[in-house]
């Protein structure tokens, strides 16, 4: 094929490819410009129906909004007719009010005018009957030959002698029922607890008595010019008495620790034959420690035989101490075992504390062991010991109270109180020199001899009853009950004794005639 015929094929190819390129451009175009018709017919139609919703929401607002004007301008309208007519009311009822107020003004004052006119009738009567009485009162006087005041003290004083009689029968009545209640309640616990706590008694002693083997042996204690004995009194602190009683050398000391010392040691030297002043201490010594050693045992002892424990071990030790001390010739430490036990047995009975009332009954005399080194009643150095070493504040209190020198504030301390009086007065518990004994009835007699209307007083029963016979004309039966509780308060304030004493008020009237 020519050449020409190539490029005529390639020209034909161009002319068809640009036809194809047309044709295709103009397809597309048209093909544009029906889609863009067609999107700018829906978009009008959006727009319309846009338009035509927007006019039918604006119309419903419009409408809703309407509708609530008038609903508020409803509502409105209607509270104010609401408030138009409470204001309505309120204002007829501040009338009615002040109609009211009106009339009782009125009333009132009627009233006033009616009391003024009163109250001066009042008082031309008051001084109507003053004027009465005032001339009643100078006819009275005359009439009794005394004053108004004479009177009234006289009235007064019949009144309170009517009172005072009347008080007293009360007073007897109350005392009698209850004593009786309490008489037998007490018995019963008091018997019971006496009954099931036996006890000894010893006598008192101040000197301590030491055998020896023969005569010839007071010369060897004395020593040559006097050195043993002068070194045993001085070691021991105890004066020796060798005298002609036979065989015997006295041991004379208050402290009855140190006597028991000096009596143990004495004893062991004259039983080793070798007295001679270093032996003498050695003895001393020994003798210490082995009165140390029974102190700690008597003091366990006690506390084991009583059933208390946890008490400290000084406090056990000055237990031990009592052993050896004495109180009008009864010893201090059996003594205060049984009120330990007496106080835990009532206790029982009441349905109190037992080991607290056993506690405090076991300790109450626990001063006694150190009276003789520290200033002070022997009470009061016991509740200090006690607080001391720890004891319970009740414990501490019972201690204290235990001689009334405080008022008891437990069942406790009363029960402890009572065991005390119970073991010291119990028949041959105590005894007291005669002197002592002399003094106390003597003075219970003249307490008893200073109150008015008392003709003869008599001490009986070794102290513990005191009879009282009083002049009838000048004490009536009743006031023998207010004597008798005065003349108590008087012995207890002034007079120490151990356990109680009865107060016995008798009055008699004898009417004697003749026949003839």
């Amino acid at each position: 094929m020519e050449w020409w015929h190539y490029l005529i094929l390639a020209a034909s190819i161009l002319v068809s490819a640009g036809i194809g390129i047309a044709i295709g451009y103009f397809y597309r175009r048209d093909v544009a410009e029906a889609k863009v018709a067609k999107a700018e017919d829906a978009v009008r139609k959006m727009i319309d129906d846009a338009q035509k919703r927007a006019e039918t929401l604006k119309k419903e607002t419009i409408i809703e909004a309407k509708e609530e004007v008038y609903r508020l301008k409803t509502e409105q309208e209607r509270e104010n007719r609401e408030r138009r007519s409470e204001l309505q009311r309120g204002e007829r009822r501040l009338q009615q009010r002040e109609e009211s107020f009106d009339k009782k003004q009125d009333s009132l004052e009627k009233r006033e005018e009616q009391l003024n006119r009163r109250i001066k009738e009042i008082d031309e009567m008051e001084a109507s009957i003053k004027t009465i009485c005032d001339q009643q009162t100078a006819e009275l006087e005359r009439i009794a030959a005394m004053t108004a005041d004479e009177a009234r003290a006289v009235i007064l004083n019949n009144a309170e002698k009517e009172t005072r009689h009347e008080a007293a029968l009360m007073i007897r009545d109350i005392e009698a029922k209850a004593k009786a209640e309490a008489d037998r309640r007490a018995v019963n616990i008091i018997s019971m607890a006496i009954q099931r706590c036996a006890a000894d008694h010893v006598a008192e002693a101040t000197i301590s008595v030491v055998s020896l083997p023969n005569d010839e042996m007071k010369g060897r204690i004395i020593g040559r010019e006097g050195r043993n004995i002068r070194t045993l009194e001085t070691a021991t602190g105890v004066d020796l008495i060798i005298d002609d009683t036979p065989e015997a050398v006295i041991l004379s000391g208050f402290d009855p620790v140190r006597r028991e010392v000096a009596r143990i040691a004495l004893e062991k030297l004259v039983l080793d034959g070798r007295i001679h002043p270093a032996r003498i201490e050695e003895m001393v010594e020994k003798a210490r420690k082995e009165v140390d050693t029974q102190i700690r045992e008597a003091g366990e002892s006690a506390i084991f035989e009583v059933g208390v424990h946890g008490l400290h071990h000084e406090l056990v030790r000055l237990l031990g101490r009592l052993k050896y001390r004495t109180s009008y010739g009864q010893n201090v430490l059996k003594h205060s075992i049984e009120v330990a036990h007496l106080a835990g047995l009532m206790a029982e009975e009441l349905g109190v504390n037992v080991q607290l009332a056993k506690r405090a009954g076991l300790l109450h005399d626990i001063g006694k062991a150190v009276d003789h080194e520290v200033e002070g009643t022997h009470n009061q150095i016991g509740a200090d010991l006690a607080k001391k070493y720890r004891e319970n504040n009740q414990v501490v209190h019972c201690i204290l109270a235990h001689h009334g020198d405080v008022e008891p504030n437990t069942v406790e301390a009363v029960l402890v109180q009572a065991a005390d009086a119970i073991s010291a007065a119990r028949p041959g518990a105590r005894r007291e020199t005669l002197e002592n004994y002399i003094k106390r009835l003597e003075k219970l007699e003249e307490i008893s001899k200073s109150f008015e209307g008392v003709d003869k007083v008599f001490a009986i029963q070794a102290g513990r009853e005191v009879r009282i016979m009083v002049k009838p004309e000048k004490v009536s039966d009743a006031d023998t009950v207010v004597l008798v509780r005065d003349i108590c308060k008087r012995i207890e304030a002034e007079l120490e004794y151990p356990g109680q004493i009865k107060v016995n008020v008798i009055r008699e009237t004898r009417a004697v005639d003749f026949a003839k």
